[in-house]
């Protein structure tokens, strides 16, 4: 990363203190300032990443604490929603300067032109010089936002930003969605920037790895580790081996500690069996053995309070110990009848067309427990291609057809009912299987007790995709055949683990269409399919390198 040039450029919360309407705290007197350069703010699920993004941009309002940025200030929210009848360049927020360059050119020298322009005669330049530095280059300025890919609107809303040269800019998941050329544009922003502070929600790893630092948002208090995602996870690791040896060793002091009372116990009863024969050998007047009880007691009383402080204290450094260890619990579970021979034909492809999309007459054959990612850019075809795999959309022309028992888990994850609970989802997919035997498996899926009870629409993000997985992977028959259209868009890493975990245990054909190459890579790729006109082989380290292609001349 280079320097930042801004010195203006300060972004900072004081005392900060936040929470929903229902009452759920989010933050409590936070405070902290991010650096000049690139921070990537990373989290679980619900710890408050975005809420934190939009209460800095002024998008939410504080209930106490304040807010402080230096310079100009630039949001690119997770959700993009732009007018499809807008034109570029009025998405880009030049339309009316465009216009009045053009009424001067035209011999139009009225000073409301000349006030539209400022000192912004250049604007033209730098608006394509921008949308080309993000791979928008060839879609010009008259263009609708209507005409372009899901991914082309939102480099166009990081082109928006970036022609305001805002001194801070903060970035909610902008990776969400984005094809392996457009992430690769992204990437490229990002290693450029130079303007001050640039903050990056996201759980791409690839993105991560380009920060200057990350900031852990956890409990409602950041963490710092310098360098990207790498330095971060190995510096946790060796946190997380330190607080284990933190752990065994307050486990010890508490044993100890028992035991010490224990013996101070015995001690004390042995005594005042000892005192009592005494007094009843010497035969000890009332008084004086009265006087000796009590002070034999008020001495016992002492000793066992000490050694009860001290068990006490030690149970004490026991939970703190405790509490600085994570758990990041891993979804275990057997399947043993998704099991697929590995010559047997599960799915077949013959002269494929698609009704939307660019794939024209295409043949594929899939056999045994192959684990084939699909890769494509966006508006490919690609969730099209899965839900005719599925039956759900029938092709153009040619022929799908499936083998096996299949299973399909799509982005909008609209296979559970949001009214039940965990436990009735997953009893619909599996209807002759017992109440307990579910419950026993679903606890595998980390809903253990009550858990199991929670309405779907009561859960989590990364809770509903565990949810869902569960319902398709426990589902009767048992798929041998699973499909998944982008699985890790929106979970943090801790959930993508264990989605990774799930599929460790699966022993059947996978498909799976994403843009994420470290997950596609963990889950165990063993064929790379690119999705254009027809469907070609690839490699991981081809789709690596077109990846990490440098950007056009003309960046910021």
């Amino acid at each position: 990363m280079s320097t930042p040039t801004t010195p203006q450029a300060t972004l900072a919360c004081s005392d900060l203190t936040f929470q929903w309407p229902d009452g759920t705290a989010v933050f409590d007197g936070l405070s902290l300032g991010f650096p000049p350069g690139v921070t990537g703010l990373t989290g679980a699920n619900g710890a408050g990443k975005s809420t934190l993004l939009r209460l800095l941009a002024g998008r939410l309002r504080p209930l106490a604490g304040s807010v402080t940025a230096g310079g100009g200030l630039a949001y690119l929210p997770q959700n993009i929603t732009l007018d499809t009848a807008l034109r570029v360049d009025a998405a880009l927020g030049i339309a009316e300067r465009r216009t009045a360059l053009r009424a001067i050119e035209e011999g139009d020298v009225r000073e409301e032109h000349f006030e539209t322009i400022g000192e912004d005669w250049d604007v033209e330049e730098r608006a394509l010089a921008t949308l080309g530095s993000l791979g928008l280059g060839g879609i010009g300025l008259d263009r609708t936002v209507g005409e372009l890919s899901g991914g082309e609107t939102v480099l166009l809303r990081l082109a928006a930003l970036l022609l305001e040269r805002p001194d801070v800019l903060l970035l909610d998941e902008p990776t969400n969605n984005l094809d392996l050329h457009a992430r690769g544009r992204l990437y490229g922003a990002v290693d450029a920037w130079h303007a001050g502070v640039l903050v990056v929600v996201s759980h791409d790893i690839e993105l991560m790895e380009r920060v200057d630092r990350i900031a852990e948002l956890r409990a409602g208090s950041v963490s710092w580790y310098g360098g990207g995602w790498s330095a971060y996870e190995e510096a946790l690791a060796t946190e997380q081996e330190a607080a284990g040896r933190m752990v065994r060793a307050a486990e010890a002091d508490v044993r100890r500690q028992k035991r010490e009372l224990e013996e101070a116990q015995i001690k004390i009863a042995r005594r005042q069996r000892h005192s009592r024969k005494m007094d009843a050998e010497r035969r000890a007047p009332k008084i004086i053995a009265g006087a000796r009880k009590r002070s034999a007691q008020e001495s016992a009383g002492k000793l066992r309070g000490l050694q009860q402080d001290r068990l006490s204290e030690a149970r004490d450094r026991l939970g703190e110990a405790e509490d600085a260890v994570r758990d990041d619990a891993e979804i275990r579970v057997s399947l043993p009848h998704t099991v697929v021979p590995a010559g047997r034909t599960v799915l077949r492809l013959r002269e494929v067309s698609l009704r939307y999309g660019a794939l024209r007459a295409a043949d594929l054959e899939v056999r045994g427990p192959e684990r084939i990612a699909l890769i494509g850019r966006n508006g490919a075809g690609k969730t099209t291609l899965l839900r005719t795999l599925t039956g759900e959309i029938p092709p153009l022309s040619g022929e799908a057809e499936a083998f096996v028992p299949l299973r399909f888990l799509p982005q909008r994850l609209d296979v559970l009912d949001d009214e039940l609970s965990v436990l009735a989802n997953v009893a619909r997919q599996a209807p002759e299987v017992t109440e307990n035997h579910i419950r026993s498996r679903l606890a595998r899926f980390l809903f253990k007790g009550v858990r199991a009870q929670q309405p779907v629409g009561t859960l989590s993000g990364g809770e509903r995709f565990r949810a869902a997985l569960a319902a398709m992977m426990l589902a009767e028959p048992a798929p041998q055949l699973l499909i998944l259209d982008e699985p890790t868009n929106n979970l943090d890493v801790a959930s993508v683990r264990q989605l990774t975990s799930a599929l460790e245990s699966y022993e059947g054909a996978l498909i799976i269409a994403s843009h994420d190459l470290p997950f596609l890579e963990s889950a165990g790729i063993t064929r790379w399919l690119l999705l254009a006109e027809d469907l070609q082989e690839t490699t991981a380290e081809e789709l690596r390198e077109a990846l990490g292609a440098p950007p056009e001349d003309g960046a910021r």
